[in-house]
């Protein structure tokens, strides 16, 4: 029953969703990095839910530093973070046993033999990712500090397409401020107007998050099981809500030809580079020095205020069941600063592993 991510770098979750409070601990960090606790607050606002198009539990996120960090920079011995819950409506929650179709209710409960917390998804729900995004805030900014980016935005949502990546400096810029993480406003408002119409029919929808990260040297990774695809796609695939990742083209490599998949090699001022991406600054598993590139499908949020066939595994009956409580029509947009701070706590292990453990310190 582990809940650790990570060799060189690892990350280890702890906390329920309902429980007094929530956090992780990150081993392994470089003694000497800034912990900028303003970038941390920051980033769990692109997280936290801001407006008719999420849940109305909107969690004050008052981060506590509980050991690693001494004069405003990483010790270099385990760094715990703790995020105190505050607005639990845990009486939303007293329908054990009846299994929400969509979620881990029931698979909790194969596993944990009925000792699992169930009070808002206990340790399943997407309200731990804000442990994932405060660890990640410090990796974010040792990552930048070697010039290297991470950028996410929602490619599709609703079935409405943003535009693709321009500069990515402005892009990033925008992306860095913006809660909701399109970079065309006209598509923005139109996912905003499905969103709505959506909650209106006590429905949900869900989209595409593609991301993008400059600035990694060629040489990071390893062929066959810790490829930088397999240990994205391992800790991508842990966050809640995401039931594909494609780098590159992906699937749409599957119907072209070899002509068209490959990236030619150039030389530009005594640099190999490729002259077009097809592969997501990938080869062999390893960075090739262009730009890393891959996209996450999120699927509809599965809590929905609507009658739905269900069973209650503990009286083995099949009943149909309504949810109540506080819940998000659209996850996508959240889950944006997720898998930003996933990719930057992944690139840190396989970094730390390739330069040593001081890589990402001062």
């Amino acid at each position: 029953m582990k809940n650790t991510f990570g060799s060189a770098l690892s990350v280890t979750l702890f906390g329920e969703s309902h429980g007094p409070s929530l956090g992780a601990v990150l081993d392994g960090l470089a003694p000497g990095i800034p912990v900028d606790e303003a970038f941390i607050a920051h980033q769990l606002t692109l997280r936290r839910p801001s407006d008719g198009t999420s849940t109305a539990r909107r969690e004050p996120d008052p981060f506590v530093l509980e050991s690693g960090v001494y004069r405003g920079k990483t010790t270099g011995t385990p760094l715990c973070i703790r995020i105190p819950n505050t607005v639990q409506h845990s009486d939303d929650y007293a329908f054990y046993g009846k299994a929400r179709p969509g979620h881990a209710d029931y698979t909790a409960y194969a596993k944990y033999h009925g000792f699992e917390d169930p009070r808002g998804g206990g340790h399943f729900s997407g309200r731990i990712t804000a442990a994932l995004v405060a660890t990640g805030a410090i990796v974010i900014s040792a990552l930048k500090k070697k010039n290297i980016f991470i950028a996410t935005h929602l490619a599709r949502g609703c079935g409405i397409n943003d535009r693709p990546f321009g500069n990515f400096a402005e892009d990033y810029a925008l992306l860095s401020e913006k809660p909701f993480p399109v970079l065309d406003a006209e598509a923005e408002a139109a996912m905003k107007g499905a969103i709505l119409a959506a909650k209106a029919d006590c429905d949900s929808l869900g989209g595409i998050l593609e991301t993008a990260v400059t600035g990694l040297p060629a040489g990071v990774g390893e062929p066959w099981f810790d490829s930088v695809e397999s240990l994205l796609s391992h800790a991508l695939f842990s966050i809640p809500a995401v039931k594909g990742v494609e780098f590159g083209d992906g699937f749409a490599l599957a119907d072209a030809r070899g002509s068209e998949a490959n990236d030619p090699f150039r030389m530009e001022r005594g640099r190999v580079i490729t002259s077009k991406n097809s592969n997501g600054g990938i080869n062999g598993g390893i960075t090739n020095g262009m730009s890393l590139s891959f996209r996450c499908a999120v699927k509809p949020t599965p809590s929905l205020l609507r009658s739905q066939q269900t069973v209650d595994f503990v009286t083995g009956e099949n009943i149909d069941f309504t949810l109540t409580g506080r819940h998000d029509p659209f996850i996508a947009h959240r889950a944006r600063v997720v898998v930003d701070s996933m990719t930057a706590l992944v690139l840190g292990d396989l970094l730390t592993q390739r330069y040593g453990t001081d890589y990402l310190g001062e």
